[in-house]
This record gives C-alpha cells, sequence and structure tokens, in this order.
C-alpha cells in the first residue's frame, strides 16, 4: 500500500437525496441521509433540508452522534410525505480523527460483521501478507470473489452468509472486509457515504480501516473512486448507517433518488491509502 493521502482542495461535490412516502399510521421517521457534521464545521459545505407532508412543512429534530453522523428524527402524520436534501461540499476537509477507544471497538464482532467466525478465514488467506499490503490485498480478494448483484441479499445477512451466497451488494462487500480485518486485528467499520461516479446511483456502503495511524477507505465493489467519497454516517455494521428507520408505525417508500457528482472524476488506485474527506 503506497504512503501519502489523496488530497484535491478545489473539489466540488454536490449530493441530493428525493424520498416520497406514504403514511399508512404515524410513524417516527429516523433518517441518516445528511453529510456528517465535519464538512459543516470545516465550513466547507452548504446543505438545503426540507420535508413536505399534506398538512405543511415539518421540522426534524437534529441528533448528532458518535463519528459527526446527523441523525435527523421526525414524527410523520398519515399521509404523503416527501423528504429532499441536497449539499454542495467544496473542497476536502481533514481526514476522520483517531480516538483509542475506536481502535479498540472496531475489532470487535458485530451482528453483520461476525469476525469471529469468520477470523480462521482471514488468517488462512492472509497471515503471511506484509501490513502496508493488507487493505488493498483484502479488497481485491473480496471484490474477485463476490459478484455485485442487486436484490441477491437479505437486510439480516451478514459477512458470513455473503461469504458462502458469493454475491451481494454494497452493504455485503463492507461487512466482508470488515470482518475480514477484524479477523486480523485491523480495527475497521462501516461507512455510509455519498459516492460519485457509482453505477447504479444510490446510497453506498464502504469499510474503513485504521493503519499507519490514520482511518482509510476500503470498497471492493471498485464501482466509484474514493477519493471523491462523503461521508454521511459511520459505525460497527449497516444497523448505524440506516438511511432510513420506521419506527412505532406504518410508512412505504414510494419514491428514492440519489445523485452525486463532482467536477471532476479522479482516478483510483486501491493500492493508494484514501481517506475519505
Amino acid at each position: 500500500m503506497r504512503r501519502g493521502v489523496w488530497n484535491n482542495s478545489s473539489m466540488q461535490r454536490s449530493v441530493t437525496t428525493h424520498l416520497a412516502i406514504d403514511v399508512a399510521e404515524p410513524a417516527t421517521l429516523v433518517l441518516e441521509i445528511a453529510i456528517a457534521q465535519d464538512y459543516l464545521d470545516a465550513g466547507a459545505a452548504t446543505e438545503e433540508f426540507t420535508i413536505a407532508t399534506d398538512a405543511g412543512a415539518l421540522e426534524p429534530t437534529q441528533i448528532l452522534t458518535q463519528h459527526g453522523t446527523r441523525v435527523h428524527v421526525l414524527e410523520a402524520p398519515t399521509g404523503a410525505l416527501t423528504i429532499d436534501y441536497s449539499a454542495t461540499i467544496t473542497g476536502r476537509i481533514d481526514p476522520a480523527p483517531v480516538v483509542q477507544w475506536d481502535t479498540l471497538r472496531y475489532v470487535r464482532p458485530s451482528r453483520y460483521c461476525e469476525s469471529d467466525v469468520l477470523a480462521p478465514t482471514a488468517l488462512a488467506e492472509f497471515r503471511d501478507v506484509p501490513r502496508q499490503d493488507l487493505l488493498a490485498a483484502v479488497s481485491s480478494w473480496v471484490g474477485t470473489r463476490l459478484s455485485y448483484v442487486p436484490g441477491s441479499s437479505q437486510p439480516t445477512d451478514g459477512a458470513a452468509s455473503t461469504l458462502l451466497s458469493r454475491q451481494g451488494v454494497c452493504r455485503d462487500y463492507s461487512h466482508l472486509v470488515v470482518s475480514l480485518l477484524r479477523g486480523l486485528d485491523v480495527p475497521a467499520r462501516v461507512v455510509g457515504v455519498y459516492a460519485p461516479g457509482i453505477d447504479p446511483m444510490d446510497f453506498h456502503a464502504v469499510a474503513e480501516a485504521y493503519v499507519d495511524g490514520g482511518w482509510y477507505v476500503v470498497d471492493a465493489t471498485t464501482l466509484g473512486p474514493r477519493q471523491s467519497f462523503v461521508r454521511m454516517a459511520t459505525g460497527d455494521d449497516a444497523a448505524d448507517i440506516a438511511f432510513l428507520s420506521i419506527h412505532r408505525g406504518r410508512a412505504t417508500v414510494t419514491e428514492q433518488t440519489v445523485t452525486a457528482t463532482v467536477d471532476e472524476l479522479p482516478a483510483d488506485d486501491i493500492t493508494r491509502l484514501v481517506a475519505i474527506g
């Protein structure tokens, strides 16, 4: 893995989310679609967030969680509801800070990242790989053993079932990468991102690993350049980065459109360390 973090202070990225939701019974909606707080704190982003119902506009309650994840909670009345979010990010921000507890927390197994189950596989495949080459090796291994097949996995599938089925989508790829790295005692976590360049365009999940004193992104799907990713939510696994959770009611998403663009799509090289910024 080559040293050095890719950076481009002039990069401009734009992201949007549109959701239309049919609320059959009043429900509590929990959203994780906003860019991480760090972009706003750095003065690198502007955004708009509107929620419209038949009865008028709604204002969500924001909860700021670990790693700058912004959770928006709203009480949705019965009827049609639309959510529109957009943000523009100019330049890149500093890489994610390193907290000692995170380097311990993220070597533990979690619900969808069964690193204890997959540790023997990780050791068998990567025991002799030099530390500096490990992220690229795991990324290539996962990318060549899984097929990206939309709709092939269930929301409750974890990394072990993904490895057995040999197919999945971005969340499945990231879970397997994280599980293998944790099985090697490398701290790793899952990040929800906006990802310019990916196809099909959607919310994207990637892995982030702690090596060489920093957090670096691993995307075994190689669907888009890591340099342009925009962080939304960060956590143990997909349970921490769900873009929408519905509680205490009934609601159905009837429309979902996600866009992410960058003024110049960069080239990527999986052998190079890249931080989300």
